[in-house]
């Protein structure tokens, strides 16, 4: 009897534990609890958040504050397939779409089917970016052309100086860092995701512009990348400008400059291209 009289005692301990547990629970979620939390409105009305919470350091913002700026509406594009070519969301720059070159430097490449065609010589974005966003397709002839340095031979240039290789990796095996997707002369891609030729392959790039301090470097250039929807760079550093065979330092420059494809001499052909800037948001709130 002893012995089941201290187990009774124990269980009616443990629950009566349990139960003011679930009583504080129960306080904390009740409307008595939740109005030690006050939500307050946005200045301008549209939102409802916290004043009473501690800043956060790195954006000068209370937590979960109403008078922080709302992320900008975007409508996004439509996805390209192999036989239809996709749209840009509503807030890129779109650098191609079929019709024309307006937004390039005069150039001699041509336009066929509205596809854009490599013929002779880089060409070069009328705009002048840094950071940005950047969507290209581009296609290697089908059969492959040129010699095996050459086939499907071109690159995407940020700034006019940092490459991204574009190249038929899929029929030939170059030198890895000058296949597609490799950062040119520095970093190949960390898989090779590359589609046979005539097919259309898609280059979706986050790239940071390096930043100087007079002559110095700070911070130099990344890319994060995607090929064909499948990751290659995950904020890869650019040790400098791309060249063939040699190894340039950096060297300061503008902010902004124009991004190029090359013409390889080699008949690539690129359609829906399109460009988002970003510029960072303020971190400090405008009061």
């Amino acid at each position: 009897m002893n012995a089941n009289y201290q187990h009774v005692k124990k269980s009616c301990s443990l629950l009566l534990q349990w139960g003011a547990v679930l009583a504080m629970a129960g306080a904390l979620l009740s409307p008595a609890g939740a109005q030690q939390a006050k939500l307050v409105k946005s200045k301008d009305g549209k939102a409802v958040g916290y004043k009473d919470t501690p800043i956060l350091p790195w954006a000068r913002y209370h937590k979960h504050d109403p008078d922080r700026p709302l992320p900008k509406e975007v409508v996004p594009g439509a996805p390209s397939t192999q036989e239809k070519v996709g749209t840009a969301p509503s807030d890129a720059i779109v650098l191609f779409d079929g019709a024309d070159t307006s937004q390039w430097e005069p150039n001699k490449w041509k336009i066929e089917n509205g596809e854009l065609e490599a013929t002779e010589g880089d060409i070069d974005t009328k705009q002048s970016f840094g950071d940005c966003q950047l969507h290209v397709e581009w296609q290697a002839p089908d059969p492959p052309r040129g010699p095996q340095m050459n086939r499907g031979n071109s690159g995407v240039y940020f700034m006019s100086l940092y490459e991204v290789q574009i190249s038929d990796s899929y029929t030939e095996k170059i030198y890895p860092d000058g296949s597609a997707a490799a950062i040119y002369g520095e970093t190949p891609p960390l898989v090779n995701a590359t589609l046979p030729p005539g097919k259309w392959q898609t280059y979706d790039i986050i790239f940071t512009a390096p930043v100087f301090e007079d002559d110095k470097l700070v911070k130099p250039a990344t890319i994060t990348m995607f090929h064909n929807g499948v990751l290659v760079h995950h904020n890869t550093v650019i040790h400098g400008p791309c060249a063939w065979r040699k190894i340039e330092p950096y060297e300061p420059h503008p902010a902004k400059q124009p991004l190029r494809l090359q013409g390889h001499g080699n008949p690539v052909r690129f359609r829906n291209i399109w460009l988002r800037p970003l510029n960072s948001p303020p971190a400090k709130p405008d009061r």
